[in-house]
């Protein structure tokens, strides 16, 4: 029987969703603006909550928002908002619900003054991913420079549920800091 590969400790070994997002997209850069969003509405809908929570909801919130379009969910009417609440396989959450669509609104006038969110983006970390090696999960900051810097961009530019910590969960999902533990497999030299 094969040994199981090791990973980062916050990876239940009883979840093959999880490791699956642990093993293929968790700290791998994304340059891909309509991913970059995702991500960017999928962690603020976490804050409060375990990731665990939102990624079990993941296929139902692109149901729900239009696969993450960034223009479609900038579109979103009250209405529609509503129904979502009512009926969507989401937390229903109504301030992070609304939220995604005034997000949306904000990502566009990104995506228009820098040419694309990734562009935007990648500035707080110098155009690459910040590479750490933590020991162990204590060694994992909640928050850093980069993500405060970004954080108070975000809500600058009329974005809500992008506080630092969330900030740095996403910077962490999207791969612009790698966090994997010494020890995981997907920890490189």
């Amino acid at each position: 029987m094969p040994t199981e590969k090791a990973r980062c400790g916050w990876v239940p070994p009883d979840k093959p969703d999880y490791i699956q997002y642990h093993d293929r997209e968790w700290g791998v850069p994304v340059h891909e603006d309509q991913k970059l969003f995702e991500m960017l509405i999928l962690e603020g809908a976490q804050a409060g909550l375990s990731w665990y929570t939102i990624l079990r909801r993941r296929e139902g919130y692109r149901a729900a928002l239009k696969n993450f379009e960034p223009a479609k969910v900038a579109k979103l009417t009250d209405a529609q908002l509503e129904k979502i609440l009512a009926t969507g396989d989401i937390i229903r959450n109504r301030l992070k619900v609304f939220a995604a669509r005034k997000n949306a609104q904000a990502f566009l006038a990104v995506q228009k003054e820098f040419g694309s969110f990734d562009a935007y983006l990648w500035r707080f970390v110098d155009g690459r991913p910040k590479v750490n090696r933590p020991q162990s999960m204590k060694e994992v900051p909640a928050r850093t420079p980069e993500s405060d810097a970004l954080a108070k961009d975000l809500k600058n530019r009329g974005m809500s549920f992008v506080g630092t910590t969330i900030m740095y969960a996403f910077m962490q999902a999207v791969g612009m800091v790698d966090d994997h533990i010494q020890g995981c497999f997907k920890c490189r030299p």
